[in-house]
């Protein structure tokens, strides 16, 4: 079957009773349809006119940028593009064998960086895919440089295309493509004067490059026969995050724009204190773990301004240990008759700290028994995106029926939060 086949049409699609599902889409206004980018970009305008394999060619006329509501087999209308690179810090090189398959995928498609905001690498992009994206201003764009020294990044992505990151995002920036930017750093390989050419590279590159997030290498205990790193220590995470921020300030000075953001995993590691909500500019990057907290903070706050009731009945709270202080604080603030617990990764390695990467069998073994109150939360973020499993594929309701309590998700919302520890679940 193809990857245009229609699976179903939206309720309102205009396309309603002249297209059937099975059939299949193969051009717009005369373009062929080869992907999702295709079909966004040409499907665009107001009057089309679209070749169906069956239904032959239809007609349409709709409002400019209104969807067509057809929907087809697969999301990309093509099968995802394979990561060509094996970076010497990936995170899934590091994943204990037994999970489930789909963590050992590693995605590196432009496609997903601009409709889910997947981060690229750029390295297996062909000249005809990069002529497409400047072509069809694909925008914005989610690309992971790590280093703008040629030689560097190809030694680090152990693939000789990463040298070509300038040429490439000079390319994108004379098409008028947005970047968003990250650099995964890894002590002794790409901070210090590795760290100020790279952001200095990026810098020129404003208002192309929006913004850049400085995130630590995250390394577990399962680095059997990989390219041995160093992790993050409350030393060298200071002096990395006052490296930025020193020329992030720079930045303000010449662009009015910070440019340069640490993610929160630095700022705990250097035993700093979360900025200010001013100092995240509207949080570019917060899907980089950067501003996540002190947003979290700002909207518990305002919840709590605008709620008469505090948390009375017993709870507890399981996070990550870089995380549970920073828990701790809005509990107190609430006033809630609340425990938190700083969860170790067994799982992963002491070394990652992250709420995220924990497992429900890391939270049964070190919770049971222990004072869980009337219902124990936890961060949302700790399962698979829609649906109810850790990432050792233990199910909430097992990890509930366990430790003998109700165990509640939460996301990333002040407000949510609040609602939980008042028990509105």
């Amino acid at each position: 079957m193809s990857f245009n086949t229609v699976s179903f049409l939206d309720a309102d699609c205009p396309l309603e009773g002249l297209v059937e599902p099975g059939d299949e889409l193969l051009a717009i206004n005369g373009n062929p349809i080869h992907d999702v980018l295709d079909y966004k970009f040409y499907a665009y305008d107001e009057l089309l006119t679209l070749r169906f394999r069956d239904a032959g060619e239809i007609e349409v006329e709709k409002d400019e940028g209104e969807d067509l509501g057809l929907n087809f087999e697969d999301y990309l209308m093509d099968n995802a593009t394979h990561c060509a690179n094996k970076c010497v810090f990936c995170f899934i090189d590091q994943l204990p064998k037994g999970l489930r398959d789909t963590l050992y995928f590693k995605d590196d498609d432009a496609r997903l960086s601009f409709l889910t905001g997947n981060y690229i690498t750029c390295t297996n992009l062909t000249e005809r895919e990069l002529q497409r994206i400047c072509e069809l201003r694909v925008s914005p764009l989610n690309i992971s440089v790590h280093a703008t020294d040629g030689e560097l990044r190809a030694r680090m992505l152990r693939n000789r295309r990463g040298a070509e990151i300038m040429d490439i995002l000079r390319r994108f920036a004379d098409a008028g493509i947005e970047m968003e930017c990250q650099v995964v750093v890894c002590p002794g390989w790409n901070d210090g004067a590795q760290l100020q050419k790279t952001m200095e590279d990026l810098a020129e590159l404003y208002p192309a490059v929006n913004s850049v997030s400085i995130v630590p290498v995250g390394l577990t205990c399962h680095r059997q026969g990989l390219t041995e790193l160093q992790p993050f220590d409350a030393e060298s995470a200071l002096a990395t995050v006052k490296q930025v921020e020193a020329f992030a300030r720079v930045c303000l000075e010449r662009c009015n724009t910070l440019l340069f953001y640490c993610s929160d995993e630095l700022y705990l590691k250097a035993g700093l204190e979360i900025p200010p909500e001013e100092d995240y500019e509207g949080y570019p990057q917060l899907e980089n773990g950067v501003g996540l907290l002190r947003l979290l903070e700002e909207e518990f706050r305002y919840a709590l301004e605008n709620e008469d009731e505090r948390p009375a009945r017993p709870f507890s709270v399981a996070t990550g240990v870089s995380a549970a202080p920073f828990l701790q604080k809005l509990c107190a603030l609430a006033g809630a008759n609340a425990r938190v617990y700083a969860v170790e990764n067994d799982f992963l390695g002491h070394t990652v700290d992250v709420a995220g990467l924990l497992t429900g069998g890391d939270l049964l073994r070190q919770l049971r028994g222990k004072d869980l109150g009337e219902f124990l939360l936890i961060p949302l973020v700790m399962l698979r995106h829609g649906e109810g499993v850790f990432l050792d594929d233990m199910t909430v309701d097992q990890l509930s029926e366990s430790l003998g309590v109700p165990v509640y998700p939460v996301d990333n919302d002040g407000d949510a939060l609040l609602s939980a520890m008042l028990g509105r679940m």
